[in-house]
């Protein structure tokens, strides 16, 4: 963090905060309470109203009467930041978001802190092996920079990119990079998980206009089919939250009967033979029996002998 960023930052916490010490903003910002002092002086001479007080409980504040019109976030609007922060934080494992997270805490009184939302998300080992290549991307987005990289398909073969980055995107479990491709001429989505051996070149690029990866984002939707599937009382909740209740309809005293729309692609089967014997498609026929062959590929998988 430089001079400026940790300024900006003791003036944010001083407008919520009535007194903060010089150690406490040491240990915040990594930094010795020399420079904390180096940096109320500096504030000082900005025209920035801080005063100091002195003895055990001393610290330093701002003058009332600049915290009336400064201020422009209430607690409540801060405590929802910290909570979508707070989720934040397990997906993305990064620093910054942690360093973020404490100095809206410092902010906010710890008495208003209700606790009212949680957020929770399960705790990947192998997000913070992906961090590496997170950071690399979002570093070369901000600086227009071109990363190569090998790529793996679904089935594992590799190939060599060149890629203009433009965007991070986190979708249910997993983090992507959207970008144009300079070998294939074209935007494409990246799994992270599935990038090896990333560089970010020197060479800068030109943005193209981002309005054409929008229309070119049929191109990644897989195609969807509408399926009609026997589900018991124990998964319902699962199709509500993924489709809405609207989806669901009585059937008989054991079986609901969901109309949902899922991609008709190992990702689709996948999704549905997740729920085991919860669930069983009964149309269109045509899907039904090629998630049979796709169950039976399964099933055979294990009657090989290793």
């Amino acid at each position: 963090m430089d001079k400026i960023e940790r300024l900006i930052s003791i003036i944010m916490i001083l407008l919520k905060k009535d007194v903060v010490s010089a150690n406490e903003f040491a240990q915040l910002f990594h930094v010795s309470k020399r420079t904390i002092l180096r940096d109320m002086e500096t504030l000082s001479l900005s025209n920035i109203p801080v005063y100091a007080i002195q003895g055990v409980h001393g610290g330093f504040g701002l003058m009332n009467e600049y915290k009336v019109d400064k201020r422009l976030l209430s607690s409540a609007d801060l405590e929802h930041i910290l909570t979508a922060l707070g989720g934040l934080e397990k997906i993305l494992v990064s620093e910054e978001v942690e360093m973020t997270i404490k100095k809206i805490e410092a902010m906010v009184s710890p008495l208003s802190l209700k606790g009212s939302i949680q957020l929770s998300f399960y705790d990947w080992e192998g997000r913070s092996e992906i961090l590496p290549i997170l950071k690399t991307c979002q570093e070369s987005i901000g600086k227009r920079r071109l990363i190569s990289f090998e790529y793996l398909d679904k089935d594992g073969a590799p190939t060599a990119r060149m890629v203009e980055p433009y965007q991070l995107h986190f979708s249910e479990t997993s983090w992507y990079l959207k970008g144009y491709c300079l070998y294939r001429k074209g935007y494409r989505t990246f799994k992270l998980s599935r990038i090896n051996h990333l560089t970010m070149d020197e060479k800068t690029f030109n943005p193209r206009d981002y309005l054409a990866e929008q229309e070119q984002k049929a191109s990644y939707e897989p195609q969807l089919v509408a399926i009609k599937a026997l589900i018991s009382p124990s998964i319902k909740d699962h199709f509500i939250e993924r489709y809405g209740s609207k989806c669901i309809e009585a059937y008989s005293p054991e079986f609901f009967l969901a109309t949902v729309h899922v991609p008709q692609n190992s990702t689709g089967y996948k999704f549905l033979a997740g729920f085991g014997t919860n669930l069983r498609i009964v149309e269109p026929k045509a899907y039904v029996e090629e998630f049979k062959s796709y169950l039976k590929q399964m099933m055979a998988t294990y009657s090989k002998d290793y």
